[in-house]
């Protein structure tokens, strides 16, 4: 049976599924674009996951055979694009984009490319910065930060961490880079009660919770040890306050070191990893993300906010722009522990917001990053460029 000619046939590539926001959203966008009527095929390994996420959530799914420099890789989505006569394949992390090129040039069907960045930088080799837009049809960047790096580079020479001293900019049509925003189940994350994981953690219902949720990983993590050098610094004005990293990654040692050395064992700790993110961020008086790396768009501000939860966070690259649609909280300059320890003293003293301005929260959240949004833009998009004509080739 011929597919129809109206519903637009994609296959979403990706080679990781192993976890984080990046593997989140590419599952559940591809649901949500499934739920507003393409044809959507997710391609990854199989027994990750995410693969599982997607068998739960009803998303065709392709195991990727593994092998010599994705060559495997390459050869089986090429046959699937020819067999199933997709239009788009669309590449979510950086070490599919040139896979799914390859792919789309050995299929004979000719679809349309296009690439997400996730990552507040550009590609790291000079080749992919210079050559990427040109085999693309679009790349899209999941914050405007993020279209500014790969439009214009950034420079923070004074940061003291190297890899934000510099990025630079792609070369090409750079009217090929597009925003779109968002990816968030916001039916899981609103606004509930925490009591059950409080209690889980060992946390009083009159105790006020701070936590950086994130991975913490070398060399800095997302700012997790700045935040226990805040939380020494308040501990003894908030008597009442906790402060919890939840995540993992393979500082743990150092951090648990930094407790210690810190004597605040009876007060912080790392919590075993949570797989129910939506009762974590509800269970929280405040999230806190002091980051000091690079930032696309923190996801966890984003939930937090949905959830009507107040956020710290540092402001640097694309946590302004997700910070302002909730709004709820403040940001502090990045690495600033002075800042991040007087905008925690001054929240704990702050009322917890009601239940009416906690959903008025999630709705702002909700309008701007639900996963509906987009696959809305995507599917906009994808039909944008479905309609150009293909390139006349030389006589």
């Amino acid at each position: 049976m011929s597919p129809d000619p109206a519903t637009v046939r994609v296959l979403h590539l990706n080679s990781r599924l192993t976890g984080g926001g990046t593997d989140d959203r590419t599952v559940r966008i591809a649901h949500a674009l499934q739920q507003a009527g393409a044809a959507v095929w997710l391609m990854g390994p199989g027994e990750r996951a995410f693969a599982i996420v997607a068998g739960q959530l009803g998303v065709p799914f392709q195991p990727a055979p593994a092998g010599w420099l994705k060559l495997p890789l390459v050869l089986h989505a090429a046959r699937f694009l020819r067999r199933h006569r997709v239009q788009v394949i669309h590449a979510r992390h950086g070490n599919d984009y040139w896979p799914a090129i390859l792919a789309a040039r050995l299929s004979g069907v000719r679809p349309k490319v296009v690439l997400s960045r996730h990552l507040a930088k550009s590609p790291g080799s000079w080749i992919s910065r210079r050559f990427l837009l040109s085999q693309c049809d679009a790349l899209v960047a999941v914050s405007h930060f993020v279209a500014h790096v790969l439009r214009e580079g950034h420079a923070d020479p004074g940061s003291d961490n190297p890899e934000r001293h510099w990025r630079p900019p792609m070369c090409g049509d750079l009217t090929k880079i597009r925003v779109v925003y968002g990816g968030f189940d916001m039916t899981r994350f609103r606004p509930g009660d925490g009591a059950a994981q409080r209690r889980a953690w060992g946390i009083e219902p009159e105790e006020f919770v701070f936590a950086v949720v994130g991975g913490y990983d070398r060399p800095r993590g997302k700012g997790q040890p700045e935040f226990l050098q805040a939380a020494a610094r308040v501990r003894t004005a908030l008597p009442r306050a906790r402060f919890l990293l939840v995540g993992r990654g393979n500082l743990r040692a150092e951090l648990e070191a930094q407790i210690r050395r810190l004597g605040l064992e009876a007060v912080a700790g790392l919590t075993p990893w949570c797989e129910d993110m939506p009762a974590a961020m509800n269970a929280l008086d405040c999230l806190v993300l002091p980051q000091v790396g690079t930032e696309a768009l923190p996801g966890v501000v984003i939930e937090a906010h949905a959830c009507g939860r107040p956020v710290i966070a540092s402001a640097l690259d694309g946590i302004p722009e997700a910070f302002a649609v909730g709004g709820c909280g403040r940001l502090v300059p990045p690495g600033d522990v002075p800042a991040l320890a007087a905008a925690m003293q001054d929240q704990a003293a702050q009322p917890p917001p009601d239940a009416a301005t906690r959903w008025q929260i999630h709705e702002r959240v909700a309008a701007r990053f639900a996963q509906e949004r987009a696959a809305a833009d995507l599917l906009a998009l994808y039909r944008e460029l479905l309609a150009k004509a293909p390139p006349r080739r030389a006589a």
